[in-house]
């Protein structure tokens, strides 16, 4: 049984892994389980009004730790940076496009009007467009990804920014205006990657899904992922890292802002196998060059939004 989210694009991961295990085991059942999640449930206010650490993970590893579930399927982007000690990551799938993709009603990002409407859930997002063009009006948006087409479509936003990774999955990288590379929008972490979780004594589970790990996924997304736990946040925070492979030495661009649009970017590398490391020392460097100064600011107002949206 695979523990999964209900919305369309998390039923297409599922349901894609689900096949692809079918096909490598011959008479292999596998059924799906549909979970709701606290971060699926609550549609009235900002994820970073909310805490968006766990959001849609939470109630997915109830189920695993209940043995409801024998697996779960998560985009990686959405794990928390640590799991919880019972649980382990049995395979990371190979990496599709880890860009961001803007859909647009007035063009491409350097085209858009003075103080256009751009839609995004994420503070990491937004961040960087404010880098880029201080003048565009960045507001929240919540929704699957067919909700966020429909509000832009129905001239709720004049733009809004989504993962290319899910468009493709969904078949709609027809709407994408513009394709924004990684020197312009750093991606999540992990973000293109889907992780399969399991209990970490299952190791029937754990042999099923071995031919699915794809290994230097598993190195970029161990490298970003350290980052992130080192940073000490999760995706609540305005954070990016983004590894990518020559050979065999990995590199790891990593990026922590401010709402304003203030950034600190920095870059590492080193062997493969030090794929920890690299990312710990991202956290490090950044936090030497002001990067731990801006988090702090970032969460500050996160808070402070939390407390408004609670109390209001």
């Amino acid at each position: 049984m695979i523990g999964t989210r209900a919305s369309q694009l998390a039923l297409w991961q599922s349901n894609h892994v689900k096949e692809r295990l079918c096909a490598l085991h011959a008479g292999l059942t596998i059924a799906l389980e549909r979970i709701s999640t606290r971060g699926d449930e609550i549609q009235d206010r900002p994820l970073a009004a909310i805490g968006r650490n766990s959001l849609f993970v939470a109630e997915i590893e109830e189920a695993l730790r209940s043995r409801r579930v024998r697996l779960a399927v998560h985009s990686a982007k959405d794990l928390p940076s640590t799991l919880p000690p019972e649980f382990t990551i049995v395979a990371y799938s190979e990496r599709v496009d880890p860009r961001d993709a803007l859909i647009s009603r007035a063009g491409r990002l350097a085209e858009l009007p003075h103080g256009a409407r751009v839609g995004t859930s994420s503070p990491r997002r937004a961040c960087q467009l404010k880098a880029r063009r201080p003048d565009l009006i960045c507001l929240d948006i919540r929704g699957n990804v067919d909700t966020r087409l429909a509000k832009l479509d129905r001239g709720d936003y004049d733009a809004i920014v989504l993962a290319a990774a899910g468009l493709t999955r969904l078949g709609w990288e027809g709407r994408v205006t513009e394709y924004l590379e990684p020197e312009t929008m750093l991606p999540a972490v992990a973000q293109g990657i889907l992780a399969i979780e399991a209990h970490a004594d299952d190791a029937e589970v754990a042999a099923l899904c071995a031919p699915l790990d794809h290994l230097p996924s598993r190195r970029c997304a161990e490298a970003e992922r350290a980052f992130l736990a080192a940073m000490g946040a999760g995706c609540n925070a305005p954070l990016a890292g983004f590894a990518t492979l020559t050979g065999d030495t990995l590199t790891l661009t990593a990026l922590v802002g401010a709402p304003d649009g203030r950034l600190v970017r920095v870059q590492e590398y080193g062997a493969i196998t030090d794929a920890v490391a690299i990312g710990e020392r991202a956290a490090a460097a950044l936090a030497r060059d002001g990067g731990a100064t801006l988090l702090a600011e970032a969460l500050a107002q996160s808070s402070l939004a939390s407390q408004s949206s609670t109390n209001g």
